[in-house]
């Protein structure tokens, strides 16, 4: 198997489960990095049970966030294991963890032990609230993540509506690939000093990158801003409107772009009324801006709106379904739906790397791993015999696909 990527050669451990340390794994795995996916015997990785949907018995959660790795399967309660991981770790470049508090530590298996072993090592650490301050113990999930990074407060429809949560998972995700980054930054680190560090990230860090500019807003008149459901807090109109047949979005908040958009709606008049005139006066009266605009994008379909703003120039776009974005002609050629063979579930599809280096680019060149898959691989490639890894294996420190 043919491996690039600008990580090609660098080995990666996970120790994570779930999604924001799998998303950090699967970002360095996609980018060429060798990643081992180490799952505890017995169970696996939880995501193993998100189901359904299932692709031929497989977690179509778990073949999602897991291609490009191979798998081995660990009972690190097991000293034979532990071992077995110690091992492993002397020859790493990265570990990725995301247990709750000390859980690693407790385990022999903290940054400190494994330095002793190889003080090149990055050792990630992906938590709920981070390794320090006063929530480090706490668990941490999406959703609460979401909630206390003040994100839940500014999504949703509007005032006096409940609190609703980013559709998708966008704390865990985020700190993935935060993680991701902090990873490729140590390792630079690593290459000109030869030392390794820790990288530390949280869900909730992940979060409170989200709310830039609702933050400068608050930050500049000391008032939190609320849900504004798809409009902008800073720019008018900037959002998603209801068409004939269904609704479009549009971004017309510059002036050149109001312009483009009063004329094509076939409302010149309102580039000049004194209430819309800039965007100063367009956020000020955003209700009544958007109440004014409602019945003229009612009058034309989705398709011909677009097709009309496209030709004037005017940034505008349709809401798709995720199946909609699947089957998407940009989405395609920029190779965003892959596929990949699995050996129980089959060809099945996944998201793509989102990254394009012209030089060294990534890509999918396995898919997610079977259970304890690569066990008996990864073990000989650090020195074990066949009957060394069949005698873990028979004391269940091991589980060997």
């Amino acid at each position: 198997m043919t491996r690039g990527g600008p990580l090609a050669g660098m080995r990666v451990l996970e120790l994570a489960h779930v999604m924001a340390g799998p998303t950090c794994g699967l970002m360095l795995a996609d980018l060429g990095a060798d990643v081992i996916k180490v799952e505890r015997v017995p169970g696996g990785d939880d995501t193993r049970r998100s189901v359904p949907p299932e692709v031929n018995g497989e977690s179509a959660a778990f073949l999602m966030m897991n291609r490009n790795k191979r798998g081995i399967a660990l009972d690190l309660k097991h000293p034979a294991a532990r071992a077995a991981l110690l091992r492993l770790v002397a020859k790493a470049d990265v570990l990725i963890e995301n247990y709750r508090h000390d859980t690693m530590a407790k385990l022999g298996l903290g940054y400190d032990a494994l330095a002793e072993i190889n003080p090149a090592l990055i050792y990630c650490e992906i938590s709920g609230f981070g390794r320090t301050g006063p929530y480090a113990e706490r668990g941490g999930f999406d959703l609460i993540a979401q909630g206390m990074s003040g994100l839940m407060s500014i999504t949703g429809e509007g005032p006096g509506r409940p609190p609703v949560k980013v559709g998708a998972p966008v704390s865990d995700i985020t700190a993935g690939i935060l993680g991701a980054l902090g990873c490729v930054s140590a390792y630079v680190e690593r290459l000109r000093t030869g030392k390794g560090q820790r990288v530390d990230t949280s869900l909730f860090e992940a979060g409170i990158t989200h709310t830039y500019w609702q933050s400068a807003i608050a930050f500049a008149t000391g008032i939190a801003p609320g849900p504004m459901g798809s409009a902008h807090p800073l720019n008018a109109p900037y959002q998603a409107f209801e068409t004939a047949d269904g609704w479009i979005t549009v971004g017309a908040a510059n002036q050149p772009n109001w312009d483009r958009f009063t004329r094509e709606i076939g409302a010149p008049e309102l580039r000049d009324d004194p209430r819309f005139k800039d965007n100063r006066g367009r956020m000020a009266n955003l209700a009544l801006l958007v109440e004014t605009l409602a019945p003229y994008l009612k009058k034309r379909t989705s398709a011909d709106w677009l097709a009309r703003f496209e030709a004037a120039g005017l940034p505008a776009g349709p809401v798709l379904s995720v199946a909609d974005m699947h089957a998407d002609p940009q989405a395609q050629a920029r190779h965003m739906i892959v596929e990949t063979v699995h050996p129980k579930a089959g060809p099945t599809r996944a998201i793509g790397l989102p990254i394009k280096l012209s030089e060294t680019p990534g890509g999918i060149r396995r898919p997610a791993p079977l259970f304890g898959q690569h066990t008996r691989e990864v073990l000989g490639e650090a020195g074990y015999s066949g009957a060394e890894i069949e005698t873990l294996r028979a004391a269940g420190a091991v589980a060997c696909g």
